[in-house]
């Protein structure tokens, strides 16, 4: 049975992409791509063979053969290549330009199918079972690689780290290299080159994360790419519109951290947050959609029918219209030394990369919310024992049934009712936490804190140019007064939509917004439901 992740396109198939790109013929041996490359090409083989080849491990990966192609979904998003490419003496080779496979992909749904279905398998397996990538360097207990930890692992960048806490060789590689502990956390590549203390934002533009996109007006800029701000993504799009999408973090948001998401529709045994969002991700850049990461938007200014968002990395983007997705943010807990402790013990999201330091170790989850019961069930398969606390003395009240139920038959899972943490102590790293239950003070010997308490909206950016609560989060529709709306001749004719803002163009969807349901079927409803209004405004402004 032929390997899904490396499928034979049919003649037919073949015939169609010979009109995107050009034939190459190759006497001798020759590299067509090579590990880092940027905007590296798309191949089908027509003759001879293509390798495949891992320079990490300098192995040969795969050996690509007639009607095979070369590729995985990283070429969607302009990410660097991740391994070489070498094509065999006597090897014909159809070149096609990303720019070109992506009109590809939109106009040809069976090929589609075949490269998409292709790619996520190929990306699955290089993360899952292949241990290469980027060498990151650092200690298990450091704050700063933690976050370097977290955006390799959120967007899905091939990497293998290596903690000098408990792995010795660590400290001889650190020697070879006339390094020392004061110089991590680094990165080493496949050149053996070395960046130390590496700045998210170098680390995405190596990886390709970080995209260039055209300096035009957009028809719409979506500013977060949690569930609400990807299906706005996706269905814009996919309807023709020009779109660009921001984020300061990671595809996913909040959801992205979930362990897994049992009552999404479609998905009866679930799936995790970050499997849904990556999925996400590759759909909306098939329909063409621009998404970049990280840029965090920092102000926004409108003028006469054009919004233009400022953002890091000296980033200006205009667009007709803004969709704010830009979700909320779990509060820290209220602890004056919190800040000492954030990625060396206090954590806020529970995902695999966190699993070795949880393993037969007491867990302390906060919150009570379905993302803290997601995390407690997840991590109840690898800790000793998991404390869920919570303030009050009702699970259920801000978590499904579902959640409740499995938690309370779980031997390993411990609800800790009418209970807060008020201290927290150790050294470098989290060791224990003084916890007041029941108005009793308590001593537990915890190193690892997991902390899902009360959103607050990411809106602040945004300089209160609409109109919002008193918590920040954005007014939309049949929430906002009269006294709340711009004069402007749009709000002169007719009533603000569901999802628009004080101001008319400027959309709220996800958690950002006022009265929002905290769920992420409801935010990707919203998302897509976005995007019919945004046809509504640009009608209006036409």
């Amino acid at each position: 049975m032929k390997d899904p992740r490396f499928p034979e396109l049919t003649h037919q198939q073949v015939s169609t992409l010979k009109h995107y790109g050009t034939i190459e013929n190759y006497n001798n041996s020759a590299r067509v791509f090579t590990l880092g490359d940027n905007l590296y090409d798309f191949f089908v083989i027509l003759k001879g063979e293509v390798y495949i080849e891992d320079p990490y491990n300098q192995t040969i990966i795969v050996k690509h053969g007639k009607y095979e192609f070369t590729g995985d979904s990283g070429m969607l998003s302009n990410r660097a290549a991740q391994f070489h490419a070498t094509a065999q003496p006597d090897t014909s080779l159809l070149r096609i330009k990303p720019k070109a496979l992506k009109e590809v992909i939109s106009k040809h749904s069976d090929i589609s199918d075949v490269l998409l279905n292709a790619f996520l398998l190929r990306q699955q397996t290089v993360l899952d079972e292949m241990s290469g990538g980027l060498k990151l360097v650092g200690s298990g207990k450091s704050n700063a690689t933690y976050r370097i930890r977290d955006f390799l692992e959120k967007n899905h960048i091939w990497h293998n780290f290596i903690d000098t806490d408990n792995q010795e060789d660590a400290v001889e590689l650190l020697k070879s290299f006339n390094l020392t502990e004061t110089d991590l956390p680094i990165l080493i590549n496949s050149d053996s080159k070395v960046c130390k203390q590496p700045s998210i934002d170098q680390l995405a533009r190596y990886s390709g994360v970080l995209m260039d996109f055209e300096d035009k007006v957009f028809d719409v800029l979506v500013i977060g790419a949690g569930p609400s701000g990807l299906a706005a993504s996706v269905y814009a799009a996919s309807e023709g519109l020009s779109v660009v999408t921001i984020d300061s973090e990671a595809p996913g948001g909040q959801a992205g951290k979930s362990s897994k998401i049992e009552n999404y529709l479609g998905f009866p045994t679930g799936i995790s947050g970050g499997e849904l969002a990556n999925r996400a991700y590759v759909q909306a850049q098939k329909f063409g959609c621009n998404i970049s990461i990280p840029h965090r938007a920092k102000h926004l200014e409108y003028d006469n029918h054009c919004f233009t968002v400022s953002a890091t990395n000296d980033k200006i983007i205009k667009s007709k219209t803004v969709i704010v997705a830009t979700g909320a943010a779990y509060r820290q807990l209220p602890i004056a030394n919190i800040n000492e402790y954030e990625g060396s013990g206090i954590y806020y999201s529970a995902t695999g990369m966190d699993v070795s330091n949880c393993l037969d170790q007491p867990v302390v989850i906060v919150g009570g919310g379905n993302s803290a019961g997601q995390a407690a069930m997840f991590l109840s398969n690898y800790a000793k024992e998991i404390y869920v606390v919570i303030r009050g003395n009702n699970l259920g009240s801000k978590m499904s049934d579902y959640l409740v139920q499995r938690l309370e038959a779980s031997e390993k899972i411990h609800i800790l009712k009418n209970t807060e943490i008020i201290e927290l102590k150790g050294n470098h790293h989290l060791e224990s936490i003084i916890v007041n239950s029941n108005n009793t003070k308590k001593e537990m010997q915890i190193s690892n804190v997991f902390s899902f308490i009360g959103a607050q909206p990411n809106t602040k950016w945004m300089n209160d140019i609409v109109a919002t609560d008193d918590k920040g989060f954005i007014y939309t529709g049949a929430s906002l007064t009269k006294g709340n709306l711009m004069k402007c001749d749009i709000y002169s004719n007719r009533e603000p939509q569901s999802l628009e803002s004080s101001i008319p163009g400027i959309f709220t969807v996800g958690d950002a917004r006022h009265g929002s349901v905290k769920r992420v079927a409801s935010a990707v409803g919203e998302g897509s439901m976005a995007v019919s209004q945004v046809h509504r405004y640009l009608a209006d402004i036409s």
